[in-house]
This record gives C-alpha cells, sequence and structure tokens, in this order.
C-alpha cells in the first residue's frame, strides 16, 4: 500500500509538473499609451442588434467609462437602434467618435442610417467623421457608383470628413471610390486572409505602405485590424488568446512607430456575432464580461492558467482514489490507472476552460451539453478498458481462477450427485446423440441425465432421441413436454421436477455441447466449500474450422471467456451463460429456481445466487465443445437475445444494487455496472452518437460550425484507441489465437453494435419478446435477404458525411477534418457487419478455396523451380508442397 500511495504522490507531482512545463509564455513588445481608437457596439448577449438586442444608456455609460481609460476614441458602424445614444455619452468621458452609417440594400433604411449619422454630427462636437457603409462593396450591397452617389451626398451636408470602410483590396481595385473620400478607411485583417499570426503585422504594414504608394497624398488609416482570440482556424491562421495578444502588441508597437492611424476590432467579444464563421463573437481586447483578455506589458500569459490546471491535478487525485482501494495493486499498474485519471482530470480542466472562454446560442448549448453527456460513459468505458488493461498486463495474476488440470478428488471419496440437465428444442437429432454420448462417457460415478424436449411436436426430432436415452440407460431419463411456458426456464422447470431428490448439484449444457470424460471430477470438488453455489466453465466450438467466418465467430467467442469471465472472477463477479454450468440445488432453490420474465434466464439465475451471498467460480479451462451458430443471421439473432435478456435483467435487479437492497459486496456491483455499461451502454452508444454526428454533417458543412475538437472529437478518437489497445493486448496476452483469428475477432465483435443497440431499444420500449432459437447443426440456411442492410446504410452514410465534410472544408478547418476522422471510425462497426455478411457469401469464405489457391500457388511455385537452376536442397517434390498448404487452415 505504501509504495502504491507513493506511486499516486509522484503521478501527481509530474502531471502538476507538466501544467508547469507546458505553461505557455510569449514575449511582445509593451504598450503603455492610449490606443488611438477601437471599434464599438453596444450590445449585450447573443440577441442580434437588428432583432431584438437594445443598449441601453447605463450600459453604453457603463463601457465608455472603461474605453476611456484604454483609446482616445471609437469607431461606430450604425447610427441607429440604440447606437445613436452612444455620441453624447462619450462626449463626457472625452472620447472621440467616428460615427457609422449602416448600408445595405434597404433603401429606406439607408436613408435613416444617414439621416441619423449627419444629426450626430452636427449635435456632437465629439464626432470626427462619418464611415458611410461598412464592407458594402465586399458584401454586394452597393454597386461602387451607387456607393460613390451616396457618400457624395453626405459630404454636401457635414463639414466632418467623410469615408467608407472596406478590405483594402476594394481600395486597389476601385480607385474611384478613393477620389470621393475624404480619407481612405481599409480594412486589414490578416486572419482571413489565411495568414499567420507571425505573418499578420508584416502583411498589416505591407498594405499599408502599398495604399499609401497607390494614393499618395491621400490619408490612409488602417480602419480595421484585429485578431480573434477564439474560434476555429482557416488554413494557416490560428485564433487564440496568445496569438491576439502578440499580434496586437506587435502591431500597435510598429503602427506607433510609422506614425500610423489606425482603428483595433474590437473593443468587446460580441456574442451575437456567432454566425461569422465561429470567431466572430472573440475579436474584442475586452471579453463580454467587460474584462480585459490580456494585458499590454509584460509577458503574455495566460491568467486563469493555475486556475484550469489546479481543476485538473484535484480531479486527477479524485479519479485516482478508487485505486487504493485495490488489493494487492503492483506499482506498474497503479501508475498506469493514475495517469489515465490525470489525462481524464486535464479533458474535464479543458472542458471547463472551453465553458468559460466561449459564448453559446441556446441551441450551441444545447449540442455541446448533450456532448459532454454522451461522453462521460465513453470516458467511465475508457477508464475501465485501461483498468483491465493494467491488471493484466502490470497487475498480479489470477488467484481465484481454478486451475487448468481440475481439483483434487474429494478426500472421503465421497461424490455428490449430479443432475444433468440437457433442454433441447426442435435440435438435430444427431447432434444431441453426439451430446448424450459424451455425458455417458463422463468419468464421474455418481450422476444423473434430464434430457427435455420441449415444444416439439415433430416425432422425426424427438423419437430417435427417446430410442437413444433407451439405449443408454436409466442413468437418462427422458421428457418429452408441449406447450411449455417460460422460454427454456419453464423446460428446467420441468427437469427439476423429474430430478432425483438426492441430487446436490444440477448441471446444465446446450443440446449442442461435448463434453469432456472429466468435466465433473475436476469441477464438483468445489463445492466441497459449502459457500459455493455455482461453478461455471467456459463455452467452445468444435467447429470453428466451417469457414472463414465461423473461424472469426469462435475467436470473438474465446475473448469473453478468456478476459472478461477471468477479471470478473477475481471480484467473485462471473456472468452464468448457462451451459457448462453447475449449480448447487439449495443455492438455486434459496435464488428462486429459474425464472421465466426474462430470456437469458441462466444470467438472471446466476446473478439472483450472487445476490443470495454465494460464492461462484469461474475456471477457464475447456471441459465442453458446442456449435457456433450456422450463419451470420444466426449469429445475430443469438447476440440480440443475449443483449435484450442483459436488459431485461437491468430492468429487473437495478434495485439490488441500492444499498443494503442485497448481499452483492461493493466490487460486484462495479463489475455487473460496468460490465452493462461495456457492453450495452457502448454499442447503443456508439450508434446513438453516429446518427447524431450524421445529422451534423450537413450544419457543419453549410452552416459555417466546427465541432470542439478538444473537448468534443478528441476523446472519441482516444477512446477508440483505448478499445483498440484493450483488444490487441488482451487478446495477445490471453487468448490462445492466431493473429488472423484475433483480426476476424475484432471485426465480428464490432460488426454486432447495430444488433445490440436494437435489443437495448427494444428492451427500452417492451418488456418481453418471443424466445429465439439459435440455429445450430447445419439445418438451417442462409437467408436470401442480405444481413447487414441497415448497417450498410449507416456505414455508407458515415463515410460519405466524412468526404462531405472534407471535400467542403475549403477554409481547411482542422475541427472539420478531425470530424471527418471520427465520422470514419464510427462507421468500422457498420462496415465490419457489412463485409462479414459479403463474406459469409463469397466463395473466400471456405477453407476449401484458401487450400484450392495454395495448391495452385505451390504449382505455379513448382513450375517456375523446374525452368530456374536452384540447388538440390530447394526441390521438392510438388505433392510435399500440396500436403503442407492443404494440412492447416488460411488466416
Amino acid at each position: 500500500m505504501r509504495a502504491v500511495v507513493t506511486v499516486l504522490f509522484v503521478v501527481t507531482a509530474l502531471h502538476a509538473a507538466l501544467w508547469g512545463v507546458f505553461r505557455d509564455q510569449q514575449q511582445a513588445p509593451d504598450f503603455t499609451g492610449m490606443l488611438p481608437s477601437v471599434s464599438y457596439a453596444p450590445f449585450e448577449g447573443t440577441g442580434h442588434p437588428d432583432v431584438d438586442n437594445i443598449p441601453n444608456v447605463e450600459k453604453i455609460r457603463a463601457d465608455l467609462k472603461k474605453l476611456s481609460t484604454m483609446t482616445k476614441a471609437i469607431r461606430l458602424y450604425s447610427s441607429t437602434g440604440g447606437v445613436e445614444l452612444v455620441p453624447p455619452i462619450a462626449a463626457e468621458f472625452g472620447l472621440k467618435v467616428m460615427v457609422g452609417a449602416w448600408i445595405d440594400k434597404n433603401t429606406e433604411r439607408n436613408e435613416r442610417e444617414i439621416s441619423s449619422a449627419l444629426d450626430l454630427a452636427k449635435h456632437n462636437s465629439n464626432v470626427i467623421g462619418i464611415v458611410v457603409g461598412n464592407e458594402t462593396i465586399y458584401r454586394g450591397e452597393q454597386k461602387v457608383d451607387d456607393l460613390i452617389e451616396l457618400i457624395q451626398s453626405v459630404k454636401k451636408q457635414t463639414t466632418v470628413p467623410v469615408t467608407t470602410g472596406e478590405i483594402w483590396n476594394i481600395w486597389r481595385d476601385y480607385p474611384q471610390l478613393a477620389s470621393s473620400v475624404d480619407f481612405i478607411a481599409a480594412h486589414v485583417l490578416p486572419y482571413w486572409e489565411n495568414f499567420t499570426d507571425k505573418q499578420a503585422v508584416d502583411q498589416a504594414m505591407y498594405l499599408y505602405q502599398l495604399l499609401r504608394d497607390a494614393f499618395p497624398g491621400k490619408r490612409v488609416v488602417i480602419a480595421e485590424f484585429g485578431w480573434p482570440s477564439a474560434g476555429y482556424n482557416l488554413k494557416n491562421a490560428n485564433p487564440g488568446p496568445f496569438e491576439q495578444a502578440s499580434v496586437l502588441r506587435n502591431f500597435v508597437s510598429r503602427a506607433e512607430a510609422a506614425g500610423m492611424d489606425y482603428n483595433i476590432v474590437e473593443a468587446i467579444d460580441q456574442p451575437w456575432k456567432f454566425f461569422e464563421g465561429g470567431v466572430g463573437p472573440y475579436w474584442g481586447i475586452l471579453n463580454a464580461s467587460r474584462e480585459p483578455k490580456f494585458a499590454w506589458t509584460g509577458p503574455i500569459v495566460d491568467a486563469d492558467y493555475w486556475k484550469i490546471a489546479t481543476i485538473a491535478v484535484l480531479i486527477g487525485i479524485l479519479m485516482s482514489l478508487p485505486i487504493l482501494r485495490l488489493a494487492n495493486a503492483t506499482v506498474l499498474q497503479a501508475g498506469v490507472l493514475a495517469t489515465a485519471a490525470s489525462g481524464v482530470g486535464a479533458w474535464v480542466a479543458t472542458v471547463f476552460a472551453y465553458w468559460n472562454t466561449h459564448y453559446f446560442v441556446f441551441g450551441s448549448a444545447f449540442a455541446l451539453t448533450l456532448g459532454l453527456i454522451l461522453l462521460v460513459p465513453l470516458v467511465l468505458i475508457a477508464m475501465a478498458r485501461i483498468e483491465e488493461i493494467a491488471t493484466i498486463a502490470f497487475g498480479k495474476g489470477p488467484r481465484r481462477l481454478i486451475p487448468p488440470a481440475g481439483l483434487p478428488a474429494p478426500a472421503d471419496g465421497v461424490y455428490p450427485k449430479v443432475s444433468i440437465h440437457v433442454p433441447a428444442y426442435f435440435e438435430p437429432p444427431e447432434m444431441l446423440k453426439q451430446t448424450l454420448d459424451a455425458v455417458a462417457r463422463l468419468d464421474y460415478p455418481n450422476f444423473e441425465c434430464v434430457v427435455i424436449i420441449n415444444n416439439t411436436p415433430d416425432p422425426t426430432f424427438w423419437q430417435p432421441i427417446q430410442d437413444h436415452c433407451r439405449t443408454l440407460g436409466e442413468r437418462f431419463i427422458f421428457i418429452n413436454a408441449e406447450k411449455v411456458e417460460g422460454f427454456k426456464a419453464g423446460a428446467l422447470k420441468i427437469a427439476m421436477a423429474r430430478t432425483a431428490v438426492d441430487a446436490e448439484i444440477i448441471g446444465i449444457i446446450d443440446a449442442d455441447y461435448v463434453v469432456t470424460p472429466n468435466w465433473l471430477k475436476d469441477l464438483v470438488p468445489a463445492f466441497a466449500d459449502p459457500h459455493v453455489g455455482l461453478v461455471q466453465a467456459p463455452q467452445d466450438h468444435r467447429d470453428g474450422d466451417r469457414s472463414l467466418m465461423h473461424y472469426a465467430m469462435n475467436g470473438e467467442y474465446a475473448g469473453f471467456f478468456d478476459i472478461g469471465m477471468v477479471q470478473r472472477n477475481e471480484a467473485n463477479a462471473i456472468i452464468v451463460h448457462g451451459t457448462m454450468c453447475l449449480i448447487r440445488r439449495t443455492a438455486m432453490d434459496m435464488a428462486g429456481g429459474w425464472a421465466g420474465d426474462t430470456i437469458c434466464e441462466d444470467t438472471d439465475l446466476g446473478l439472483a445466487i450472487i445476490e443470495h451471498g454465494w460464492t461462484t467460480h469461474y475456471t477457464n479451462a475447456r471441459y465442453g465443445y458446442g456449435l457456433l451458430p450456422d450463419t451470420y443471421e444466426a449469429f445475430k439473432k443469438q447476440r440480440h437475445r443475449w443483449a435484450y435478456g442483459g436488459f431485461q435483467i437491468v430492468k429487473k435487479h437495478w434495485r439490488r444494487f441500492l444499498p443494503g437492497a442485497s448481499r452483492l459486496s461493493q466490487d460486484q456491483k462495479r463489475e455487473f455496472s460496468l460490465g452493462w455499461l461495456n457492453w450495452l451502454g457502448a454499442e447503443s452508444l456508439g450508434v446513438i452518437v453516429a446518427i447524431l454526428n450524421l445529422i451534423w454533417v450537413p450544419i457543419v458543412s453549410f452552416a459555417d460550425i466546427a465541432i470542439p475538437d478538444k473537448i468534443l472529437t478528441l476523446p472519441i478518437i482516444a477512446s477508440f484507441i483505448v478499445s483498440l489497445v484493450h483488444f490487441i493486448s488482451m487478446y495477445r496476452k490471453r487468448v490462445n489465437v492466431k493473429l488472423g483469428q484475433m483480426i476476424g475477432a475484432m471485426f465480428t465483435a464490432m460488426s454486432v453494435q447495430w444488433t445490440v443497440s436494437r435489443a437495448v431499444a427494444n428492451g427500452l420500449i417492451t418488456d418481453h419478446l418471443p424466445f429465439a432459437r439459435t440455429s445450430k447443426g447445419g439445418l438451417s440456411r442462409m437467408s436470401v435477404e442480405f444481413q447487414a442492410f441497415w448497417e450498410a446504410v449507416i456505414g455508407v452514410l458515415l463515410i460519405i458525411g466524412a468526404v462531405v465534410l472534407v471535400v467542403f472544408n475549403t477554409k481547411e478547418v482542422r475541427e472539420i477534418n478531425i470530424f471527418a476522422v471520427v465520422l470514419v471510425l464510427e462507421s468500422l462497426p457498420f462496415l465490419s457487419a457489412v463485409g462479414i455478411a459479403i463474406l459469409e457469401n463469397s466463395r473466400i469464405n471456405a477453407f476449401s478455396f484458401w487450400s484450392r489457391s495454395s495448391v495452385r500457388a505451390a504449382e505455379l511455385i513448382g513450375l517456375r523451380r523446374e525452368t530456374l537452376p536452384v540447388p538440390v536442397s530447394a526441390k521438392q517434390p510438388a505433392e510435399v508442397l500440396h500436403d503442407a498448404s492443404a494440412s492447416r487452415p488460411a488466416e
């Protein structure tokens, strides 16, 4: 424990140190004077000025009082809608005003604007000029000649200088416009021209000189220069608080040295400008709360940096505390977990920082909140997987696992009686005979076998089994029950009623399972401990070589039994999966026996037994081999049944997870809760997020809205990487499969995401669905319907969405490209299902195809060798090559 505490302290210290190391600090020229002018819009909040954002006198006075300590003048963009209140209030604080008249295609409004601007210039001596229109030519609101006519009309009615505000190249391209104004008011905004923050000032100085050279003798004013403090990049231009501070301080220093007339855009952030490409609200030197974003002297630093760092470290510590509860944790294990906890802390701090430095309308706030809510379970799932990686890769080995050699025989030589129950429903007779023959070969002296065929009226299915049971002897009890209710549980109840009264242990095997002779001999001794209520052995399959699809399926099943079940066993929290299960009869009775209200009666009963305080044990040694689902359709139906039944169990048992409601320990509650979240939650969440992201594609592509990368999209990518590393590392560590089978297992596991999510959706709206038998034994044929239709639709839409995002991302916004990557990753589970459905119906699914291909390749190699001079040692008979290639399945 002391070592673990030390590790947590060291990781926390390193986390804090990293925040110190990565603290950004930049140098820029100091500015201690007064700015000559700043743009001012007297609006607050997200309401548009043309609709419901009307300024009031008190707010304007407070703003101008603050600005009077920073600037000598202000520039306005309108003269109506409450902005006309500004000039007289500005005079109270000695501020000069450049009045603006907003010009667009609305002639009546234009007349009102010009009339109000002239009136303000006439009655306020602090008005030093009138700007007729703002980027009117650039926006296509007026033709050049029409704007010139308006300017000349205003000049005739006032004595103050008159101009218009336009981007620098408009002045360059329309010299007649320059001739019509008293001075050139040029907008130079390098961000919008894709220049980096390091190039911005040089570009501004260059353009200033270009205009001076183009119009000698004409006064040139840089009427807008600025840099946004937040938003998304525009190709090479990156917004940010450091970039803004550095650009403005460098610009002001050089502009002052050059004697330039300039105006900084803008004084205060304008949240209502959210429609201006994401960066619109963030051009102010004050934030919306009227607080300075940066200092004009000294090093450029983030004033809130240590606050954010403190939050990150504290969250990391809080997330690390559960590590102290781990029994026998190793130093490396604790280090990995503490590092992951610190990573989560950093993410939470980043979310906090983003929330406090950005402005939101209702829609964006709702979308961000929803995204974060969906990310919380995703982060928990990622943490659970990291914990499993740390435990298996760096922790101590399993302590509760029954050894592969089994348990020693009872010291007194007394073997408790075992009643083996084999339920069957329309099962192929030959397959079921193999199962019963294997039971007959059990090396155990005291057992019986109850075969219960239910709801199978066709005698071709049950008559051969009845005859076979007679042949096997009196140990085998045959029951043919019709009109049985309660699915498989109903049949097992009937079997219990026919069970010998002296049977202490109930064994359950599926109709397709061929058990090994030592199954009972190795595992029944565990019940010598009176606290043991249940012993579970893993599932495995004997037909994994039927096809590539079945080969991949078998690998996918193995992962659960060799990874998840082994770890859950350490917390006495295994999942009972029916077949290969031994249950103490007393424990079964105490738990209420087989319940017919779920379609996963085995898992339901197992959890009930654990809730009553019984001990369970697990072995990952194989004691039985069943058959895989015949088709991909059958595989998906089986997974749907398991997921639906799992959700039924959640609804049935969640109250027993409340304090004092059962004898479940905290570790058991945690294992079951995380297990449900990791399976049912992760798959459903994946589908929900994918569909929501599809909805976002047109909004992101065509409405200039980007998904924040650090708080939403990058965590999704990180979670995917964690899942990938978890799968590969755990399989390589625990599951005895080849690389090709592992890859197939990975795609097979991904392919059921849509199936599981449908099962959860069904569970939300229904209480019961009919029991669906999993087709095995080769009786079922492949459906003529394509088995991944909806997966294909969603997967293709996600790929199309990613392409659309990239193609229409002409501004090369990184957040949009990252979002496209997320869509591609989210398409993988859906496309995996499509791939398997296509594989099932293709020639390459058959191992014989690969064997023949190997033979042909070998023959070609042999022919080439016959024509080339090769050493004698390299010459081999073609038959040897054929045999070698045909003797093992291709991966």
